[in-house]
């Protein structure tokens, strides 16, 4: 037996590999299958069976493309509905897999299809689960994401995940294996530890949501607690995954579209096509094409492409560093953005030699800031997560946080020169990159962000660990 978790740290998503005397298990594909039916053919072994244990709305998976290239069988737990041919498991259904066996769980409550699979080993002994969003590894998954699909509030559906942890996984022995389908940085939970395996044991110490004697009413509360507005994209990915979506080997052919400056310009203007810039920040700040948006692909990509460009049909136009427009097309498709119509050819350096009109970003470091505050009083925005903020923030900054920086547009002071920084100087540039979008152009990036401010010497509120926030 072969078990290979291959986690995705740009989705903070894990997908398993499971082998067992020539026949091949894949829980929770990503979008791109080629390295699956690779790792297939090392083991001179067959795809059987893929497993969904949701349809998941932050990424779009690769089922529909794996089960065509390989005839491997499509499975959902109960209550899924897709529009494709899927075997829909009962609670309880067992599917053998060479000299093992996986169960279907079925473990309602963060969607009402979410199904957790056991695997037992040749001897029948429980090893471990593929628990998907229903138990992260510190926390649970959110229950407020299908509550508009399921006709549930969050807090019914925080309740069905309640009774599914209780009476489906904690009875499980302490040394089965937990291997979720996300780890620290998704927007599927709030409170998942960095590590991607554990123990059900040690969960059953560790995650607040699975102590022994929490009470129902107690874990609708702090499940429900602090939860931030999902994604916008979150219900087109969940649509893709239900109803099908294009290969993307079609992404990539329509996408790798090389353009000169002038063919660049001219299908930006015909088909009002977002200009998404993906080198380092570092690059942007120096030059950029107006108007464009930068979110670097050395950063969290795909999950802010998601969060603030939203509409997945939205057509885009890349500049990449060289040598990158595939991986960068392929990294837009994970989250569902298949509409790439090309991108420039030669970079942003073909842009310039091109004599095309650009433009650049204003940042200084954290040193010649701390001189500008010692003199006078300046607005400073602080585009982290809220929880970041509350943590230790500069005294007097105000928070806009990136993810809904769009909400914030009217906090900005018209003429003023203001400030703006993150924790490190990769965020804040995208934020520059939004507003100077929307015609707001009177601000200077800190560069090197929150962390550079503290080196500093610039004074802070006080840190509180925010694992004591509620």
């Amino acid at each position: 037996m072969k078990i290979e978790q291959i986690y995705t740290g740009c989705l903070a998503q894990g997908a398993y590999y499971i082998e067992s005397k020539g026949e091949v298990a894949i829980i929770d594909p990503l979008r791109e299958v080629k390295p699956y039916i690779e790792k297939a053919t090392e083991d001179s072994a067959k795809v059987k069976y893929i497993f969904e244990t949701h349809f998941h709305a932050d990424f779009v998976s690769g089922h529909l493309t794996l089960a065509k290239e390989t005839g491997a069988e499509i499975i959902y737990g109960p209550l899924a509905n897709p529009s494709f041919d899927a075997t829909i498991a009962k609670d309880g259904q067992e599917f053998k897999l060479g000299d093992i066996s996986i169960i279907a769980l079925h473990t309602p409550g963060h969607t009402m299809e979410s199904t957790t699979y056991l695997l037992r080993d040749i001897n029948g002994k429980d090893h471990a689960i593929f628990s998907g969003d229903t138990l992260f590894l510190g926390d649970v998954g959110r229950p407020d994401l299908a509550q508009k699909a399921a006709h549930m509030t969050q807090e019914e559906l925080a309740e069905t995940l309640y009774d599914s942890l209780r009476n489906k996984i904690m009875p499980l022995a302490d040394d089965v294996i937990v291997y979720p389908a996300h780890g620290a940085g998704s927007a599927c939970g709030k409170n998942m530890m960095k590590e991607t395996v554990d123990t059900l044991g040690n969960q059953k110490k560790m995650n607040y949501a699975l102590r022994a004697d929490m009470t129902k009413e107690e874990f609708v509360k702090e499940v429900t607690e602090g939860l931030l507005p999902p994604p916008s994209y979150f219900p087109l990915n969940v649509k893709m995954n239900k109803e099908g979506y294009p290969d993307i080997d079609d992404i990539l052919e329509r996408g790798i579209n090389p353009l000169s400056p002038k063919d660049f310009e001219t299908l930006a203007n015909e088909t009002g096509a977002i200009v998404l810039d993906v080198r380092h920040q570092n690059e942007y700040i120096k030059g950029h094409i107006p108007r464009s948006i930068f979110i670097g692909i050395g950063g969290d990509f795909a999950p802010w492409v998601g969060a603030l460009i939203a509409d997945v049909q939205q057509p885009i136009l890349l500049v990449t560093p060289e040598g990158k427009e595939e991986e960068t097309i392929t990294r837009l498709s994970r989250v569902g953005f298949d509409n790439t119509l090309g991108y420039l050819e030669g970079s942003f350096e073909a842009w310039k030699k091109a004599s095309k009109d650009y433009d650049t970003i204003t940042s200084i470091p954290a040193s010649e800031f701390k001189d500008i505050i010692n003199k006078k009083e300046v607005p400073v925005f602080d585009v982290r997560k809220e929880s970041e903020f509350v943590a230790e923030h500069m005294e007097n900054a105000y928070n806009t946080p990136l993810g809904f920086i769009n909400n914030h547009l009217s906090e900005f002071p018209d003429d003023a020169t203001f400030y703006m920084h993150c924790a490190g100087g990769y965020r804040s540039v995208i934020a520059a990159s939004i507003l100077k979008s929307r015609g707001i152009h009177n601000f200077i990036d800190i560069g090197g962000g929150f962390k550079d401010i503290i080196a500093a010497g610039i004074k802070t509120t006080d840190y509180v660990c925010p694992t004591t926030l509620n």
